[in-house]
């Protein structure tokens, strides 16, 4: 790691940490990876974007991700649409902090980034509706075998007391086994 980029990423991870002191959508997961939290909880628009650092930051751009299970409900067009303008404007800030920056300019343009992004209604339906399908042919499938009282019977006459197969139900006769194989030829030379 280069020496000026280490000390630049120190700066800035003490200046990323006193701005968003107390702030509940702002997330340090490591040194050089951070969160934040777009939307309310229960909005299906609200999304984390995660920046994290490399070796070379901030002379390079940092990675951009969006691949959390929080995002889950987002499609894909709409992650790779932030994933693209937030790239953009990190080329911007090359050789200078841009954690902040990235994280305030996506605030500005969250609203318009997620406008494709379908209402939760229609997500909740399709979903409904291939659960309700998979539970249709799990029932096929799961059919419950019938036997007939001679059978249970017959099945009640194999277990001892406590419902278990008695010691010893799949030994083998290993004489009787030995007698069937036949035995093989050897010549004893003296």
């Amino acid at each position: 790691m280069d020496e000026e980029c280490s000390v630049l990423q120190e700066e800035e991870r003490e200046a990323l940490l006193s701005i968003y002191d107390g702030d509940e959508a702002f997330k340090q997961v490591s040194p050089t990876i951070y969160q934040y939290k777009y939307g309310e909880d229960s909005d299906n628009k609200s999304f984390i974007l995660e920046v994290e650092w490399h070796n070379n930051y901030p002379n390079e751009a940092p990675k951009i991700n969006l691949d959390m299970f929080y995002n889950k409900h987002i499609v894909s067009s709409v992650k790779e649409n932030i994933k693209n303008k937030v790239s953009k404007e990190a080329d911007h800030y090359l050789g200078e902090s841009m954690t902040f920056t990235l994280f305030e300019f996506l605030k500005d343009f969250a609203e318009e980034l997620v406008a494709d992004q379908p209402d939760k209604e229609v997500i909740e339906s399709i979903t409904k509706l291939s659960i309700d399908n998979d539970d249709e042919s799990a029932k096929k499938i799961t059919k419950k075998e019938t036997m007939s009282k001679a059978q249970k019977r017959k099945q009640w006459d194999r277990l001892d007391s406590k419902g278990e197969k008695p010691r010893g139900y799949d030994w083998i006769d290993v004489v009787k086994h030995l007698s069937q194989t036949g035995s093989s030829k050897v010549e004893i030379s003296t």
